[in-house]
């Protein structure tokens, strides 16, 4: 391999030494360990977030094609980052809802907000989440967001009253 230095503007060659590929393989065989342990933990706490039947359905019904889709989402957006101590799941679901709603994503806000009740949000914290994104993501975006959200507030009253 030929690089350029951006410094010098000399020509590098690149040979990688025995000791490199000795330590992509242990990484790599490292990383296949502790994604089977991610993913056990990603799967716990997305059950826990969005709830037990919709997560193994999605799991279920997942095909060869978008299988590993599941299992990255499962194993790096749970198993690693969710899991992370640095903040509480209560303030990951409002930072959740805000970035969904600056996407444009209604289906995921949805199902976001289902996660946020289930950790604790007030419908107060994510109708305050909601109008900040107003104003710094756009009103269309949050009306969509404010709309998602009051039809699951709807299904979870519903399933509620007696």
């Amino acid at each position: 391999m030929h690089l350029k230095c951006l410094i010098s503007n000399k020509e590098i060659i690149h040979k990688p030494n025995l000791y490199q590929t000795y330590e992509k393989a242990y990484q790599h065989r490292r990383e296949i360990t502790m994604t089977s342990e991610l993913f056990e933990k990603g799967l716990q706490i997305r059950r826990e977030v969005l709830g037990a039947e919709y997560v193994d359905a999605s799991i279920s019904q997942a095909d060869d094609f978008s299988r590993p889709l599941q299992e990255l989402v499962t194993e790096y957006c749970w198993g690693n980052v969710w899991s992370r101590p640095g903040l509480d799941r209560k303030t990951r679901s409002l930072l959740n809802l805000a970035m969904l709603t600056a996407l444009n994503r209604p289906h995921e806000v949805k199902l976001h907000v289902r996660g946020a009740l289930n950790n604790g949000c007030s419908k107060n914290d994510i109708m305050e989440v909601l109008l900040q994104t107003a104003i710094y993501c756009g009103v269309p975006a949050a009306i969509d967001s404010f709309r998602a959200a009051k039809e699951i507030f709807a299904e979870v009253e519903s399933k509620q009253e007696p």
